[in-house]
């Protein structure tokens, strides 16, 4: 069994961390100030990811991507996860489900996507909807060759960054009917409801929408009927994986800015890590950033790997649940170490301590992550987590 990365991998790791450091952490402060990118910067980040040549991560060479494995994928985003105020969202990665589009929509929606000549955005979840799909309320009726869209979406992130909106709709108000459609801004019949204030501050919006029969033309239905929920499945995996890669890196930042301080820091005659209260939270921020790394990486290999659809979902659900939970303890410790300047806003620990809380929600709360964990220990056994294939 080699574990050891390859250098091609220790590469793109390399090249993650120095657009991070280069191109991103200078923009945290200024993204926290205004509450999210200034419209201004945009235009230049987005070229500097295409000179980076980080344009289609998770796309393949087919489409205009670069056909990187998922483990090339990981070490990637974890760097990226090092930057805080979500400015990670500017390595823009299309959603998978578009590569399952016609010929027509792969050229007019993903390849100009994987360029950053476009971008899309998510309207699934709603005021009554969110784990539970099958409450949604917007509904997509067939008239005259076209496609009418009513009902509500919220938390439609990168909303105000994106020119479509794949939007999740059950067609004749059918729960069992579950589709997807491509909507492109600015549609008729939409309204822009409001984009609310959170507790962190993110490179890209978070709208709420109204759809009153939008009309969207039948060709931009993204896959069959009924199949909305399958196309969004194979997202949230790579959305699961995405996320528990950026708390990885969120976690080793804080820890890295937390040991600094405390080698630096002098109290009572000595470095503050020389007291064991101190050097107890170190080694245990250490101990969980070895545990979700490890766990994180054996994911993406086994994805790379070909294994069981089913044994993957299940794992993305451990590694989700484990990745987001494990980086607000670390973080957490992180702040108590600094003291009082970890809570000042112009410290990287105080804006990861903000960004992070939204993990543990999105994509799948906590809640519903041991809901699935639980679900697959019953039907497969406890083996499809204790047993190494």
């Amino acid at each position: 069994m080699d574990l050891a990365l390859s250098p091609r991998e220790k590469d793109l790791s390399a090249l993650g961390r120095r657009f991070c450091d280069e191109v991103l952490v200078p923009l945290e402060l200024i993204a926290d100030e205004h509450g999210e990118l200034p419209m201004e910067r945009r235009a230049a980040v987005r070229q500097a990811v295409r000179d980076w040549g980080l344009a289609g991560i998770n796309h393949s060479k087919e489409h205009g991507g670069l056909g990187l494995t998922m483990l090339e994928q990981t070490v990637i985003e974890e760097q990226l996860g090092r930057v805080t105020n979500g400015l990670w969202s500017c390595v823009w990665r299309p959603p998978v489900s578009l590569k399952y589009g016609t010929k027509a929509q792969v050229d007019a929606y993903l390849r100009p996507s994987i360029q950053g000549e476009r971008r899309g955005c998510f309207a699934i979840t709603e005021a009554e909807a969110g784990s539970d799909p099958r409450r949604v309320k917007t509904k997509a009726v067939k008239r005259g060759g076209e496609w009418l869209l009513s009902g509500e979406k919220w938390f439609v992130t990168s909303y105000n960054a994106s020119d479509f909106i794949i939007v999740h709709a059950h067609v004749d108000d059918d729960p069992d009917k579950p589709t997807l459609f491509l909507v492109d801004k600015p549609p008729r019949n939409m309204t822009h409801l409001r984009s609310p204030k959170f507790m962190h501050n993110f490179a890209f919006d978070h709208a709420e929408l109204r759809f009153e029969e939008t009309p969207v033309p039948g060709d931009r239905m993204l896959g069959e009927i009924g199949q909305g929920l399958d196309l969004t499945k194979s997202w949230f995996v790579e959305a699961r994986l995405q996320i528990a890669s950026h708390t990885l890196g969120a976690a080793i930042r804080a820890a890295e800015v937390a040991n600094d301080y405390a080698t630096q820091r002098h109290q009572f005659g000595r470095a503050i890590r020389e007291f064991q209260g101190v050097e107890f939270m170190l080694a245990d921020m250490a101990v969980e950033i070895f545990a979700a790394k490890t766990m994180l990486y054996r994911v993406a290999w086994e994805i790379d790997q070909g294994i069981d659809e089913k044994r993957v979902h299940a794992h993305a659900s451990a590694l989700k649940l484990y990745c987001s939970e494990m980086a607000g303890r670390v973080i957490d410790k992180a702040l108590q170490v600094l003291g009082g300047r970890g809570y000042m806003r112009e410290n990287p620990v105080e804006r990861l301590y903000r960004d992070i809380r939204v993990d543990r929600i999105w994509e799948g709360t906590s809640e519903i992550q041991r809901v699935v964990i639980g679900g697959q220990i019953r039907k497969r056994g406890l083996g499809v987590y204790s047993d190494w294939h």
